[in-house]
């Protein structure tokens, strides 16, 4: 899965990572022992999140798509047949 972050996103990843390590795991890891675990994260563990984050959305859509139908039959009025 290709995730495009800017410079300062991916900066501040990276200093989370790096921090994370440390408070942590008492470990100095360097910026590119960071960016592997990024990458890591990036290609393993973010599709799931992203996946899970589109059927959320899916699932917020077809509330309000419902909603609005509920909403449109209410407006309709009958027709009296002569």
């Amino acid at each position: 899965m290709f995730i495009r972050l800017t410079k300062e996103q991916q900066e501040t990843i990276i200093a989370d990572i790096q921090r994370f390590f440390y408070n942590n795991r008492d470990e100095d890891i360097s910026e590119f022992e960071a960016e592997r675990v990024l990458d890591f994260i990036k290609e393993n563990i973010a599709p799931h999140i992203y996946n899970a984050a589109i059927s959320d959305a899916k699932y917020v859509v077809e509330r309000q798509y419902a909603s609005i139908e509920d909403e449109l039959a209410a407006l309709e009025r009958p027709i009296k047949i002569k």
